[in-house]
């Protein structure tokens, strides 16, 4: 089952949820999911190439945003557990359970930029 996280009984977040900014991020990712630092570092990359192709910084505003919804998951060890149950039966389920995955996978995400979106800036 790979190293144990601390969490609390309560299941608190393992770590406060980051500012939306890519060093923040980048350590947070590293610190809780250490796996997806390669795919952190490539798509920090295309969008740093996107904004200054296009002088433009939307795809890094973009990235920030992607990047702080997916910590707040992470950081939430039975939300990112959820996650994963989820992208499984997507990837293997019937349409029926494709359908109910993808509907709850949009639920989450949706929360989560909620529940960021109420963040001090």
């Amino acid at each position: 089952m790979g190293e144990a996280m601390t969490t609390s009984a309560a299941g608190q977040p393992l770590i406060p949820q980051p500012p939306a900014t890519v060093t923040a991020l980048r350590q947070a990712v590293a610190q809780i999911a250490p796996v997806a630092l390669p795919a952190f570092t490539r798509e920090l990359d295309q969008a740093a190439d996107q904004s200054r192709q296009g002088s433009d910084l939307a795809p890094l505003q973009r990235f920030v945003a992607q990047w702080a919804v997916y910590v707040h998951i992470q950081r939430q060890p039975r939300l990112a557990a959820r996650l994963r149950e989820l992208e499984d039966l997507a990837a293997t389920g019937d349409t029926a359970q494709v359908r109910g995955a993808a509907s709850e996978i949009g639920r989450m995400l949706d929360d989560a930029h909620a529940a960021l979106s109420l963040l001090p800036r």
